[in-house]
């Protein structure tokens, strides 16, 4: 399907493949591109992207001001490309995770205004035809992996012939999801040792970024502001009972979205009777983004669905996920005090 894409195309879409040719990226002339005037421009660009990225907040309508002139094009789509290396550099699983994620989105909000034969263009670069009212099982299965609302799960959908069945506003949900599937797939990026080297101040800063970010969400682990199903969870596992894994997975995945380290995750974990270090550890790395997708703790529906809820209270009757319980209760208790990633 051939497309005639206009300049501010190339910077709302900068994965195709049109805009990477169209600023010649090659990693031969990178350490030399990022001495130059334009590429200290373009690193200052992909540092801002990966501020929004951390922060994923709404942004204002001129953080979403797209380009049209040749130079901002290349300096936006610059942008793109040296926020990948330098997230890439940082090796650092659920930065990568919150990069994509806001590149998707960022997509997605103007795939929503966009003509349809550059949204099917796009959809089909990332390999969705958008244009069908299914998807085969295999990719849907691929796509909704991330997804955790109880109706993309398969045995909640319409499928027949090895297809699943879905509406047109699912569609766009889940090029939205494709898009970001795709992207985390192609990171980390292999970046010579020489360029992660020169951009070593900007991995840094944005390690503590990330950081301070955590600590600004959730404050210091607060153990009596935790909702009754994780300390349940907490209890059981200190006490030295066997807890199922779904129980596990929501108490890593809850302890991980807080802050807490994998190490302090894994010591709680050392009390349970059929503890074993290395299941642990792989266990808690994968869940908490290490070696691949960046899990959140599942919502009270899935907690009642997997018998996990239990103690409700007077929050719980508020909210809808045991992270906005944490928060509302760290509110009410007065203990959500920003700390520096010093302390």
């Amino acid at each position: 399907m051939r497309v005639s894409l206009e300049l501010k195309d190339l910077a709302k879409y900068p994965f195709l493949k049109e805009s990477q040719q169209f600023i010649g990226a090659s990693a031969d002339t990178l350490d030399r591109f990022l001495s130059s005037a334009s590429g200290r421009i373009a690193v200052r660009h992909a540092m801002e992207r990966i501020r929004i990225s951390l922060r994923m907040v709404e942004r204002d309508r001129d953080e979403d001001r797209i380009p049209s002139d040749s130079i901002d094009v290349k300096l936006s789509i610059s942008g793109y490309v040296l926020a990948r290396i330098i997230i890439s550099c940082a090796a650092d699983r659920a930065l990568m995770e919150r990069l994509v994620r806001y590149e998707a989105q960022r997509a997605f909000s103007f795939l929503l205004d966009e003509e349809d034969k550059k949204k099917v263009y796009v959809a089909s670069s990332v390999g969705l035809d958008i244009g069908e009212p299914s998807l085969s099982v295999v990719q849907y299965v691929e796509i909704v992996a991330g997804l955790h609302e109880e109706r993309w799960r398969l045995v909640n959908r319409d499928v027949g012939e090895g297809r699943v069945s879905v509406s047109p506003a699912e569609m766009n949900e889940l090029l939205r999801e494709q898009i970001r599937v795709i992207l985390f797939r192609q990171l980390p990026l292999r970046v010579p040792e020489k360029v992660c080297s020169i951009l070593k101040p900007q991995v840094e800063e944005i390690r503590a970024a990330y950081q301070k970010t955590i600590l600004e969400q959730f404050g210091t682990v607060e153990e009596e502001c935790f909702p009754p199903c994780i300390q349940a969870l907490a209890k059981a596992l200190t006490g030295g009972t066997n807890i199922p894994h779904s129980g596990r997975f929501a108490l890593t995945a809850f302890l991980h979205n807080i802050g807490m380290g994998a190490a302090q995750i894994i010591e709680l974990y050392c009390r349970a009777p059929d503890f074993d270090l290395s299941k642990t550890q792989y266990q808690v790395e994968h869940i908490s983004g290490r070696s691949g997708t960046e899990y959140t703790a599942p919502s009270c529906a899935a907690m009642r669905t997997y018998g996990l809820c239990v103690h409700s209270d007077s929050i719980c009757e508020k909210v809808n996920h045991p992270l906005n319980y944490y928060r509302a209760k760290k509110r009410r208790e007065g203990k959500k005090e920003p700390t520096s990633p010093s302390d």
